[in-house]
């Protein structure tokens, strides 16, 4: 088999990209052309997160628990996209992604549903496709790697900008970085620059992956009783750990035994 550890269910290549659709022991996941896995998905339940990090992303909830319009700039195998559109009946998402492959191979291997009035995923360059745009997500959850690293036009002071002006007043961004790749400090002090220094990361418990999260305004240094109050509604409701995800924030960012320093 070589890279894969499972048996390879899909594979396509064109001269700029490649997909691969990986499966072991009920588990697929989704590779663009190296063993790194950009997404996974338990074929028994396909529409929970399966990837630990891709819960993380959610942990905005736990500061804009009632967005109206999320926008993802990457959509891989389409796990939060699929997740947004099943949990949240509420919530327009929206999703763009650059490689036409990988969407289709989300809709024919990761059960994405088909487009809505709730679900709008759009071939195209997510950078270029919020700049000059202005309040047009309360979430913006940026995910968009290659086989390697994060894509150099979603990961500049430019495009965070542009983050920054496509929020609502209220909004957030949350930004997939790799906390033990060496650019990451670089990437974060490039969001705090965009976002006036209004930032928190929360870090998955394995992985490396930190969920950046960049608020356009401040959340007003929330205590942790209540944070702690609100993360049990939310688990009660999606079954995601985010109890854990607070405990988490006291990891990497500044905090008393009250608060949360935002």
């Amino acid at each position: 088999m070589g890279m894969f550890a499972g048996r390879r269910v899909f594979k396509a290549r064109s001269q700029e990209n490649a997909v691969d659709v990986s499966e072991v022991r009920g588990i697929r996941s989704l590779h663009l052309g190296t063993a790194a896995i950009q997404s996974s998905m338990k074929v028994s339940a396909p529409f929970e997160l399966e990837l630990e990090y891709s819960r993380c992303m959610m942990g905005f909830l736990l500061f804009h628990p009632q967005p109206r319009e999320i926008l993802l700039i990457g959509l891989g195998g389409g796990s939060i996209a699929k997740w947004t559109h099943k949990y949240l009946p509420d919530v327009c998402t929206s999703a763009v992604e650059i490689n036409p492959q990988v969407i289709a191979v989300a809709r024919s291997h990761f059960y994405l549903p088909e487009n809505d009035e709730r679900l709008h995923v759009m071939e195209g360059d997510g950078a270029a496709y919020i700049a000059g745009r202005e309040a047009i997500a309360d979430v913006l959850m940026v995910d968009g790697y290659d086989s390697v690293a994060i894509a150099p036009a979603l990961d500049n002071d430019h495009f965070y900008r542009h983050c920054y002006e496509a929020l609502t007043p209220d909004g957030v961004m949350v930004a997939n970085l790799w906390g033990n790749h060496k650019n990451f400090d670089a990437s974060l002090q490039r969001i705090e620059k965009a976002f006036n220094g209004l930032v928190c990361c929360l870090p998955a418990r394995s992985k490396g992956n930190v969920a950046v999260m960049a608020f356009k305004k401040s959340p007003g240094s929330p205590k942790w009783e209540n944070l702690r109050m609100l993360a049990r509604q939310l688990e009660d409701t999606y079954r995601i750990e985010f109890g854990e995800f607070v405990s988490a924030l006291t990891r990497m960012n500044p905090h008393t035994d009250k608060r949360l320093i935002i």
